[in-house]
């Protein structure tokens, strides 16, 4: 970047913002303050930058409007910000429904409500804001709603209160998760991608599965997962890796809408994959009150298991369809991985002081300042001053974007737990189930779905925790296992149709049909659907018991979902036939939702290979007409 427009960034009103609020972030890390004073300055930045970084799009006003409009939000963000500063220590001290709640709470209380709701639209779009207003909505009507749902409702200053004066509403749980942990971890994802961390990944699949059948798909899923584990954002994901990997697919022989497909489900897979894992997962870390290193832990094997499904179904689709390899050639031209392998210094040391025991935040702080180290161990990867201001500006705007909706969704949690909204529901759920595990499980997982459709994943899951997770723990199940649950659909509601946001991002890149893109992803994703039954029943495959116990557990849930693949992907040599891919496909789901060892499930294991070898067989031993239709069809 020529030092001309280096000034002009510098000079950036948003920029400047940012940079106070990277330091404020880790003034507060290295000297912790009031829970009432850092939450609400962390909002006021996040806030200030969001509507710098997403001015007013309204084509019907004229400009000056929308600047005015602009201009006012920010100062009313200002003043809210400064309300808090100059209260924060009465906040701190006040006792809830005793000490007196003042004029100036309420407005302030009802313009950071209103500056959130405008910047949750402004950020993920009017789904949200939507499901927001019904729950404002519910807290002050409950009282005129029929049966389990009624409740006599809050007056203003009880819902200002608790929404805004304590740690329950807005400045809760989820305002603290993206003060104490998705910050820095923005932060170091936004220094690795700087320093061409993002690009290492995407040679390295590239040069590992290049070469294989459907190895261009193959490559997504691999670049994906490696990047989904430091980025944990869906739908970046998709935008970073999606440009190289969906004209990589199209130039093999993938239509347009199934390269969009394979690189949305990858993507959205990476949420999942530790030692990032989106901020759904710090709030599930918040919610239980564990250390995050164990919640990355428990999501290691289903993860796994994930993207082992997701290669094995690409494979056999890319052999049944013909796809080809890419050549020597197009492997050769990407970059050599040998002079930059130390770029994978960063994220070795960010598990390793995970693992060590250090916090979240702090390890997130090492891995971002060996950012500034690693890249000049050698010649090749220096960086220069534009790199490292990139790091400085897209950091603290995409913490602003994830800060601003997930605080809005305090909301949600405080209105829930004061009209005892969660426990009801969890009674009405359980009723519905009839006490039925199975059924329960199957509700939540469907309300999961439809709860993500259009909204981040972390919004859904903390719907979803609240609504869901006290009726599953009633069932008997652990608590790490049921938040894992919710937190699993919800994941996979981005590429649920027909709102899928991670699918229509990869059409978007890709050119193509954007439901066709959903239909692919979604259908792709059911190789992996059922992974959560397996560790609802079998708590070993969340990293809970013994060594042996939990490879044994992991071993067995690789080969129920390999089955599952095997039945989706219909190839075993030639093309199954329909009867022998549906033995296999109920084969494989009782193998992953019984007990590992149970009677069931070794014989789901045995029927669902044992048919997929005897059609193997049929096809090289040239079986009589009868077996060779019975097990395998013509090629078409």
């Amino acid at each position: 970047m020529p030092s001309k427009a280096l000034a002009t960034v510098f000079r950036s009103p948003a920029f400047l913002i940012g940079l106070a609020f990277t330091a404020f972030q880790v003034w507060i890390l290295l000297e912790p303050q009031q829970p009432m004073f850092q939450r609400p300055m962390h909002l006021c930045f996040a806030l200030v930058l969001l509507f710098l970084y997403h001015p007013l799009t309204a084509p019907g006003l004229p400009r000056p409007v929308r600047i005015g409009i602009d201009a006012l939000v920010i100062a009313t963000t200002l003043a809210v910000g400064a309300y808090y500063l100059l209260a924060f220590e009465r906040l701190t001290t006040r006792m809830e429904n005793v000490s007196p709640i003042f004029p100036l709470d309420i407005w302030a209380g009802m313009a950071l409500i209103v500056l959130l709701l405008e910047g949750a639209r402004r950020a993920v779009g009017w789904i949200l804001v939507f499901v927001l207003v019904v729950f404002i909505a519910y807290a002050f009507l409950g009282g005129a709603l029929p049966g389990w749902l009624s409740f006599r409702g809050f007056t203003l200053d009880a819902a200002i209160e608790i929404s805004t004066m304590t740690t329950a509403g807005v400045l809760g749980i989820t305002t603290s998760t993206s003060v104490d942990f998705v910050f820095y971890f923005i932060l170091f994802g936004a220094f690795y991608a700087a320093i061409g961390g993002g690009q290492l990944f995407i040679d390295l699949a590239i040069r590992l599965a290049g070469r294989a059948v459907g190895g261009t798909a193959k490559t997504a899923i691999i670049a994906s997962s490696l990047m989904g584990s430091i980025s944990g954002s869906a739908v970046a994901n998709v935008v970073s890796t999606g440009v190289f990997t969906i004209p990589l697919m199209k130039r093999c022989g993938f239509r347009g809408h199934q390269a969009a497909g394979v690189e949305a489900i990858a993507s959205t897979g990476g949420q999942l994959m530790p030692p990032v894992m989106g901020v759904a997962a710090f709030i599930m870390a918040e919610m239980l009150n564990i250390p995050y290193a164990q919640i990355a832990l428990a999501g290691l094997i289903p993860a796994v298991a994930f993207y082992l499904a997701l290669l094995l179904v690409v494979d056999l689709i890319a052999r049944r369809d013909g796809q080809r390899a890419m050549t020597a050639e197009e492997v050769a031209e990407t970059a050599p991985l040998l002079p930059r392998i130390h770029l994978l210094l960063p994220p070795i040391i960010l598990v390793a002081t995970l693992v060590h025991g250090y916090s979240a935040a702090y390890a997130a702080i090492a891995a971002t300042l060996s950012c500034f180290v690693v890249p000049f161990l050698r010649r090749t990867t220096w960086v220069g001053a534009d790199r490292i201001v990139n790091g400085l500006r897209n950091a603290p705007r995409q913490a602003a974007e994830v800060a601003v909706p997930i605080a809005a969704i305090g909301l949600v949690i405080a209105v829930a737990v004061q009209s005892n909204l969660a426990l009801k529901f969890a009674g009405s759920l359980l009723s519905l189930s009839e006490g039925s595990i199975y059924a329960s499980l199957a509700l939540a997982m469907v309300g999961c779905i439809i709860t993500g459709m259009g909204l981040p994943t972390v919004a859904a899951y903390i719907i979803g925790a609240v609504l869901y997770v006290p009726a599953l723990q009633k069932l008997g199940l652990e608590p790490l296992a049921a938040h894992f649950f919710i937190f699993y659909y919800c994941v996979l509601s981005m590429v649920t149709p027909p709102v899928a946001l991670a699918s229509f991002a990869a059409a978007g890149v890709g050119q193509t049909s954007a439901m066709k893109t959903s239909m692919s992803a979604f259908g792709l994703s059911l190789v992996a659907f059922f992974i959560p039954f397996g560790f609802v029943f079998d708590p070993t495959l969340l990293w809970q018991g013994t060594a042996g116990d939990i490879a044994l557990s992991a071993a067995a849930l690789m080969l129920s979902t390999a089955l599952w693949a095997m039945a989706f992907g219909g190839w075993c040599g030639r093309p199954l036939s329909w009867p022998v891919r549906t033995v296999v496909a109920v084969a494989g789901l009782l193998a992953v939702i019984e007990p590992v060892g149970s009677a069931i499930c070794l014989s789901a294991v045995f029927v669902g290979w044992g048919g997929l070898a005897a059609a193997y067989l049929a096809f090289r031993l040239q079986w009589g007409v009868v077996g060779s239709h019975l097990f395998v069809r013509a090629a078409e």
